[in-house]
């Protein structure tokens, strides 16, 4: 980027990622994909329009959105869809990992004083009893645009006061979570300034630094966690691209995982200073040809 050009403030991510609802969900499997996908499209469509000050394909967009049932409808799938019966709590492979990558960090995990324990920072969190939560290695700090449990705090990420160099040691964390985040994020520079603010909020600790073993080169880190299509069969991003934009936010990436729905990752931050002082472009570029594809990326500048 040019060095007087004019920086925005990063966008509020407020009707990006619908609320939680409590009530019970009693939506079949292939109901609840297809709920998922319509609102999704639903959703793209209303950014679109009001991107453009389309005011006549606002309201009609709106007005469909309601008549599908809106918002209520769309949690109840989205917290069945990741519910464990359904095999959706995606910690449990950062869980994995964990196992393999810090193994002295699980075997004591009985015994880790909340002061030892490892700082995470989950992002769109919707329970508060995955995986993660319940492993007891790590001290949770959960947030949700519309949190509806006590242990969730109700924030947007983008507003999230950012650490001071002097606190981040304190106040920062070792893993941030962004756990089928992103693609809610209904446009694709956002999504950029979401993934350039997380390395703002991941700490180098002085007990990391002075051990310099093996188990702690990972940390801090980002948990990512993708719809497999945004990556496998878009138009615009492939893993190429992906991982350019993430070394050059600093990142190495340390773990990959496909399933048949789903790609998680974990990127190993290995620059305190990020993209500071780089010229970072990453525009929208086709990469993969094709009719069958879709048009979800990413655009970083």
């Amino acid at each position: 980027m040019t060095a007087n050009k004019k920086r925005k403030k990063p966008h509020l991510l407020s009707h990006t990622r619908p609320t939680v609802s409590t009530r019970k969900p009693a939506l079949s499997s292939q109901a609840t994909r297809s709920l998922i996908r319509k609102f999704h499209n639903l959703q793209k469509q209303l950014h679109t329009a009001l991107s453009n000050g389309d005011n006549v394909a606002v309201e009609s967009l709106r007005a469909e959105l309601a008549a599908s049932g809106g918002l209520q409808k769309y949690q109840e799938a989205s917290i069945q869809g990741q519910s464990s019966e359904r095999g959706g709590d995606t910690s449990k492979v950062l869980m994995e990992w964990m196992e393999v990558m810090l193994p002295d960090k699980m075997r004591d995990r009985s015994s880790t004083r909340k002061e030892e324990k490892l700082r995470m920072l989950e992002v769109g969190a919707l329970k508060v009893d995955n995986a993660c939560s319940r492993s007891r290695i790590f001290d949770m700090t959960r947030i949700d645009l519309h949190s509806q449990h006590p242990d969730i705090q109700t924030q947007d990420f983008m507003e999230r006061a950012v650490p001071s160099q002097s606190m981040l040691e304190e106040d920062g964390f070792d893993i941030v979570s962004l756990s089928l985040v992103v693609n809610y994020v209904g446009d694709a520079v956002r999504r950029g300034e979401m993934l350039k603010r997380v390395g703002a909020f991941l700490r180098f600790t002085q007990r990391a630094r002075a051990e310099d073993d093996t188990n702690n080169s990972i940390l801090p880190a980002l948990f990512l966690v993708l719809p497999a299509p945004c990556v496998t069969n878009s138009r615009y991003l492939d893993e190429e691209t992906l991982e350019g934009m993430m070394m050059a936010l600093g990142y190495v990436q340390t773990m990959k995982k496909f399933s048949r729905k789903l790609v998680y990752y974990l990127w190993s931050l290995v620059s305190a200073h990020g993209c500071e002082g780089r010229d970072l472009e990453f525009k929208k570029k086709e990469v993969r040809p094709g009719g069958q594809r879709n048009n979800f990326t990413i655009i970083l500048q």
